[in-house]
This record gives C-alpha cells, structure tokens and sequence, in this order.
C-alpha cells in the first residue's frame, strides 16, 4: 500500500531564506553576540534586538517576528553587517521581514505606528535624492515622538558631526537623480505598486 506524505509548511526561517534569495541561509549561525544591536544607531527604539528576532524566527515564533517594530527601526547603515562575526545579511533580513509583515498585515496589528512612519521617511529621502538624509530624518522622527532627545542629540552629537564636517544641513543629492526616479517608478509599475 503507498501511503502518501502530506507537504508541510514552510518554517518561518525556510520562509525568511526564500525572502532574502538564500542571503539569510546563515541566520542559524548567529551566536547571540548582541554586536548587531550594540552597534544600531536606532536600537533603543527597537522592541526586540536583531539577535532576538533571529532567536524567534528560529523558534517559528511568526506572529511576533512580524509583529515586531525592529525592522522598520532599520536604517540600512549596514553597520551591523559589517561588524558580524558570522557575516549574517542582517539588513537584508530586516527587509525581507518588512515584506512579509506588509503581505501578511501584521504590522497594523503591532500598534507600533511610528515604526512605519520612521521607514517611509527614509525611503522618501532616498526615493528624492537618491541617498539619505541624516539630519532629516533624525529631525523629523525625534521632533515628533521625542522631542527632548532631539535637543540632546542635536546639542551632543549633532553638534560633534556638524563641526566635523559630517552632516550635512540639506539633503544631499546623487547625479542622475532623475534616472533613479525613472528606475524606482518603473519597479513599482511592475511589482503592482504604481
């Protein structure tokens, strides 16, 4: 007699490789080393550190993963990725995992409506002109959901980076601008976002 096996469905870890084109293939050989969060600029805000959300997807915990805030506290500095032990694809995870929070509509569930916000900001930013805009961006997220730290930031940090020649006080913008926007709207006409 033939018995036939049932298909199972994907784990959330199979789901997050399958998302990220096999980039996130090596997330199970993360050590819990916490340099990923130590080394985020946006960490505090974040509800789970990266190395907590790689410990949840491990254990299918799929509701929480893409329920989190911590993706769309990403800014895409690469950072992270850079001071990996394990050469984890930690942005390219955090995007993935935004991808999937949108399909799936948890992250209107999550109550974290600033993450959203703080994400489309940075994308407008790079969507305008082509990079983003640090000073911008901080501003605009801290000014309206923590205003006491943008003064402490913009008198501590901000002033060091000011003085140092390493912020800029309007948006930077890349040659071929225009070309970018052609780029970036023809792929959202064909991924059905136009």
């Amino acid at each position: 007699m033939k018995q036939t096996l049932s298909a199972r469905a994907p784990s959330l870890f199979e789901e997050v490789v399958a998302e990220t084109s096999g980039l996130g293939e090596n997330l199970n050989t993360c050590i819990q080393c916490g340099t990923c969060g130590g080394s985020c600029p946006s960490g505090d805000d974040m509800d789970h550190t990266p190395r907590e959300i790689f410990a949840l997807i491990r254990e299918d915990m799929r509701d929480e993963v893409l329920s989190s805030n911590t993706p769309w506290y990403c800014v895409s500095c690469y950072y992270c990725m850079a001071r990996c032990p394990q050469d984890i694809h930690i942005t390219d995870i955090m995007y993935a995992l935004k991808r999937m929070a949108i399909k799936e509509g948890l992250y209107q569930k999550s109550g974290k409506d600033k993450a959203p916000e703080f994400s489309e900001t940075f994308i407008g930013f790079v969507e305008n002109n082509g990079r983003s805009f640090e000073l911008g961006l901080a501003t605009r997220y801290h000014l309206r959901h923590h205003p006491l730290d943008a003064v402490k930031m913009a008198t501590g940090m901000g002033l060091q980076l000011f003085t140092k020649g390493r912020m800029d006080l309007i948006p930077p913008k890349i040659k071929g601008v225009d070309q970018l926007k052609a780029i970036l709207k023809k792929s959202k006409e064909l991924g059905g976002e136009a």
